[in-house]
């Protein structure tokens, strides 16, 4: 997908990634036949990367890459990684070994595919795609942690005939415009990176979602290590037991926040038994880091005139990116123990999500809903409609004009507590940008 490109972004890159977003009339269009031109007209460079390593999923996706490259780069391992979409800057999207693409690197990509492409159409991600492995090919690299972009089957990573790992992290309804509303149907669409010989890590599933999940393998020939059957995580003692073919191990808890982070720990610490050649060092899971994703903000973006780290005594704010089902019910789980104060959210969600699905397992937990909509982003719901959904989950809400005036506003009315500010990676980001 094409987020708006942050005026952070240097504006010779805005300018290419501008024209890039208008060579196609829709943002999205799943195949993968305008890809492979491309790719052929640039020499495969698909072809040439170092083993990758393919998650796809619903949820969880960035953090499991998030600590797969902290584990490997423990190891001593070097880690390319590509994951979308970005929360402040493009350039986020392509990680190389030496850290994120550099300014120069991704313009001469992006016009080398410009000038091979024409004005043929395609979309923005099948192009930045084709950048993307432009840039991993011509640097080396041990390894290339891969995410697919949208469903699998027809998703652009998927042009790659035989990664090292295919990782399908947990499946629910989402992009329910693209991919429909049937579990089992998405869960088709995920399974399209298996290969025939290629081991896969299965996280865990719902029921309907594991049998598509398991067809495809037969139907392919794809090895499964599965959640459940062959590996388990659990919290304990502080910390986490893996159990899995090396037995069971008792770990610290790792970096990111929520009982789910440990459930995508397990799925990392899974590949890694798979990725045996690699070693990679466990003790990296204490050190990932993946912006958005229940982050406490401890400096300023909520504003200029109450920094987070100027708030009156006893407030907290947290950011989280998540915005379907699934993450409402993560979330709900996580904020449950936050009951030694108030919780207040700051929300913003977009026109395509199901508004009340997410916030209702969260209702049970708030004082009170400011709604605010998402700032450029022509998707994003009115505030008043976010606030009615709220409200039909039984929270108290109101609308509010932006995210800094929620946070006044909260902090001048209610009871000292957390703010969690939620329901969009775009709403996420913005908020990051302002940091």
């Amino acid at each position: 997908m094409a987020p708006p490109v942050h005026p952070r972004t240097s504006p010779s890159s805005d300018a290419v990634l501008d024209r890039l977003s208008r060579l196609h009339p829709k943002i999205i269009d799943l195949s993968l036949g305008r890809i492979e031109q491309l790719l052929d007209r640039l020499g495969h460079p698909e072809a040439r990367l170092a083993p990758v390593v393919h998650v796809a999923g619903t949820n969880g996706k960035g953090s499991v890459i998030a600590y797969l490259r902290a584990m490997f780069e423990a190891a001593g391992a070097g880690v390319q990684s590509y994951t979308s979409p970005h929360l402040v800057r493009f350039h986020e999207r392509i990680r190389l070994v030496r850290g994120l693409i550099d300014e120069a690197a991704l313009l001469a990509l992006l016009e080398r595919c410009e000038a091979v492409n024409g004005t043929e159409p395609i979309t923005f991600f099948e192009v930045t795609t084709a950048a993307a492995f432009l840039a991993f090919a011509e640097e080396p690299a041990d390894v290339l942690l891969l995410e697919t972009g949208l469903g699998g089957r027809l998703d652009a990573t998927n042009v790659l005939s035989q990664p090292r790992l295919s990782v399908i992290t947990p499946v629910s309804i989402d992009h329910v415009q693209y991919l429909g509303n049937d579990l089992a149907g998405i869960a088709v669409e995920k399974a399209g990176i298996l290969k025939s010989g290629v081991p896969a890590v299965i996280g865990a599933q719902p029921p309907a979602a594991l049998a598509a999940i398991e067809r495809r393998a037969v139907e392919i020939g794809a090895p499964l290590y599965t959640h459940g059957r062959d590996w388990r995580i659990a919290a304990a003692d502080g910390g986490m037991v893996f159990r899995g073919r090396g037995g069971e191990r008792a770990l610290p808890a790792p970096a990111l926040h929520g009982a789910h982070q440990i459930e995508n720990a397990g799925i990392a610490l899974a590949c890694a038994e798979v990725l045996d050649e690699f070693a990679l060092d466990p003790a990296g899971l204490t050190q990932a880091r993946w912006p958005g994703r229940l982050q406490q903000l401890h400096a300023g973006p909520v504003s200029a005139q109450l920094p987070a780290t100027h708030l009156p005594g006893g407030w907290e704010v947290w950011l989280d990116g998540g915005h379907n089902p699934a993450a409402g019910l993560a979330l709900g789980q996580v904020v449950a123990g936050w009951d030694d104060r108030p919780l207040y959210l700051v929300c913003g969600m977009l026109n395509t999500k199901a508004a009340e699905d997410f916030l209702r397992p969260l209702a049970p937990h708030v004082a009170a809903l400011y709604a605010v909509a998402v700032p450029g982003e022509p998707a994003s719901l009115a505030a008043d409609a976010t606030a009615a959904h709220a409200r039909a989950t039984g929270m108290r809400a109101v609308s509010i004009g932006d995210v800094h005036k929620a946070v006044e506003s909260l902090v001048r009315d209610e009871t000292p507590g957390r703010i969690l500010i939620c329901g969009s990676l775009y709403l996420a980001g913005r908020v990051l940008a302002e940091t």
